[in-house]
């Protein structure tokens, strides 16, 4: 079985710098697996997840979705195959503010004829399921998404990430505005529709109480062979 993602002899550097930020032997993940992603602030998480979605190419190495290499692809060709097959929650929800909430959910499956194909009905139909799986009043859907709260607006983005099925969702600090009440009924939301799907979740937060909710912990310093390097200097 070819895994979601796999990563094999990858090095990242930032322009300009010598030493990389990322230099890792191998890392997969599976089809349902459910992968909680942690290390100290600055140790190149968002990095990671930037790789393995393919919005970086790595300098070195492979970084494969589906038995794909990023690398061999164009930019273009990324850009489809990502919006395809991921689910990105990014720290900063990336909304299209003037946009309604839901027009701000459906944006993958206009994008991508393979995402509307696999959403749960009508794409505006499971739109609004995942909406209302979110705590998200219908009151919501048509107002701008920049009139939103900080919290209603990473639901948003999680509500996004989910429609039409991705093979693999990535979510970087996904519960950081939620309260405790919220971050739980997001949880649940989130990683039950992705045991659902099988699809391969990559979760990253600093957030250690929630830790247990995942199969698999990857303590990112632990196979990140730059991160060494660096805590030797």
């Amino acid at each position: 079985m070819i895994p979601v993602l796999s990563i094999e002899h990858l090095r990242f550097a930032w322009p300009g710098h010598a030493a990389p930020v990322l230099d890792i032997e191998t890392l997969s993940v599976n089809a349902g697996e459910a992968v909680f992603l942690h290390g100290p602030s600055g140790c190149g998480k968002s990095t990671l997840l930037s790789l393995m979605a393919g919005v970086l190419v790595a300098d070195a190495g492979h970084a494969r979705l589906l038995g794909h290499d990023w690398a061999r692809l164009s930019r273009r060709q990324r850009d489809r195959t990502r919006v395809a097959h991921v689910g990105y929650i990014f720290q900063q929800f990336n909304l299209l503010p003037y946009l309604s909430v839901i027009d701000n959910v459906l944006l993958p499956c206009r994008f991508s004829p393979r995402r509307a194909s696999r959403a749960d009905g009508t794409p505006r139909a499971h739109a609004g399921q995942l909406l209302q799986r979110m705590g998200l009043d219908k009151a919501l859907w048509q107002r701008p998404a920049l009139q939103l709260s900080v919290g209603q607006q990473q639901r948003v983005a999680a509500a996004r990430a989910l429609i039409g099925h991705p093979e693999l969702v990535i979510a970087d600090e996904p519960t950081s505005a939620l309260d405790e009440d919220r971050r739980e009924a997001f949880l649940d939301t989130l990683m039950s529709a992705c045991e659902a799907n099988h699809s391969a979740l990559v979760f990253v937060s600093h957030d250690r109480r929630i830790a247990e909710r995942f199969g698999r912990h990857v303590w990112l310093p632990d196979i990140n062979r730059a991160a060494l390097v660096s805590a030797g200097a």
